[in-house]
């Protein structure tokens, strides 16, 4: 099976409101094959570390920087997503990132309000020429804390960030006031679901006090033309090699759920991520 990209039609939306979601984009047996390795996969624990919420509550993720080869990477390199992503940046993108968000059930902390967009920035990006993919590996309701936006707010350029908790969140003063004039957006959403957002694009999510988790598989891409002018914990230009969407269920059918030379990121050992205070989705 081969999908490939979402249609210019169906992005129409995507510069007004700065997001799109693309329901089933994947089926039950791919997000099945993710949600079961990434459940079972004792790397992705190992490699997790968890960021206070401010509110008493802590979100546990895992962050690398290359796709590789493994489920994950099928999904991060899949033509559904990677070519979608060139439409929507007009260019050649390339792994900017991917983590995996594990906001448990009952415990599950909140993020902030932010924009990717906030901390991206002062790691030499010079343009909000990125974009991410939210892929929901189990629902997400608004019991369990799903994603909130605050529609068509990345046309209010890039917000100052300041620490709440272990997150940077955006200005309060200045969100309150955004949120007086924009649509606040519940994002529910089913597994396989994707939402294609701006980097700019303010968002935020609720403590999963539910009996139910909410993990989410999250890729960020960045536009060629964007390569940033200095290094930092995330890389600069590197070419991504594409796959057909058929690559995600012949990952599956070789049990090859390990990440697969992903470059982990891990604050607890890793210098070049002590930067990752302010990573959240």
């Amino acid at each position: 099976m081969a999908r490939g990209p979402l249609t210019a039609a169906f992005l129409a939306s995507y510069p007004q409101d700065g997001y799109v979601l693309a329901r089933g984009l994947f089926d039950g047996r791919e997000v099945g094959a993710l949600r079961r390795a990434a459940k079972e996969d004792k790397a992705l624990d190992d490699h997790s570390f968890g960021r206070a919420d401010g509110e008493g509550g802590v979100v546990r993720l895992s962050l690398w920087n290359h796709p590789g080869d493994g489920i994950y990477g099928m999904f991060a390199r899949c033509r559904s997503v990677v070519d979608t992503c060139e439409l929507l940046l007009e260019d050649e993108v390339y792994h900017y990132h991917s983590k995996m968000i594990m906001k448990e059930a009952r415990v599950g902390g909140a993020w902030a309000w932010h924009q990717d967009y906030g901390y991206w920035y002062q790691n030499g990006v010079l343009a909000p020429d990125l974009v991410s993919v939210f892929i929901a590996v189990d629902p997400a309701t608004r019991e369990n804390g799903c994603l909130q936006v605050l529609q068509g707010s990345h046309r209010c350029g890039r917000v100052d960030h300041v620490l709440t908790g272990d997150q940077a969140g955006a200005d309060p003063e200045r969100v309150a006031e955004i949120a007086k004039r924009l649509p606040l957006v519940h994002v529910e959403m089913e597994p396989g679901d994707a939402l294609f957002f701006h980097p700019n694009l303010l968002h935020r999510s609720d403590q999963n006090r539910s009996e139910s988790p909410r993990w989410s598989l999250i890729c960020c891409y960045n536009a060629k033309r964007n390569d940033p002018y200095k290094e930092s914990h995330h890389p600069r230009y590197t070419p991504l090699a594409k796959v057909e969407d058929s690559a995600i269920l012949a990952a599956a059918e070789k049990r090859f759920a390990e990440a697969g030379n992903v470059g982990w990121l891990d604050p607890g050992r890793d210098a070049s991520a002590r930067g990752l205070d302010k990573e959240r989705g």
